[in-house]
């Protein structure tokens, strides 16, 4: 007997519901003129991914931070206007971002 089974004869009188899915709202992030850079550091012997140089707003940067992070399935932190994301994904990130608009400049290596 499963679950579902257990749980008719529990409550008979229950009539399941169907909830509507969530409506995502994308925010049009603003696209700036200047590149921006995209560079790779090691910080206590760990592989990171900075990308610097947005003129928008925080909340945008945040965003795309988040978008990032999740696109990825990585970790990472919005910090002194900067996106930290563990691990070396330069080619990626600069791949997204260049579709969306962005204009990114590679540093070191």
């Amino acid at each position: 007997m499963d679950l579902q089974e257990q749980l008719k004869k529990l409550f008979p009188d229950h009539q399941e519901s169907i909830l509507p899915e969530p409506i995502l709202e994308t925010k049009e992030l603003w696209v700036q003129t200047e590149p921006m850079i995209c560079k790779f550091e090691k910080r206590k012997g760990k592989p990171t991914t900075i990308i610097e140089g947005y003129t928008g707003s925080d909340e945008d940067f945040k965003i795309l931070a988040k978008e990032l992070k999740s696109k990825l399935s990585v970790g990472g932190t919005f910090k002194d206007d900067a996106i930290i994301i563990q691990g070396d994904y330069r080619d990626k990130i600069m791949e997204m971002l260049k579709n969306k608009g962005f204009k990114v400049k590679r540093v070191g290596g």
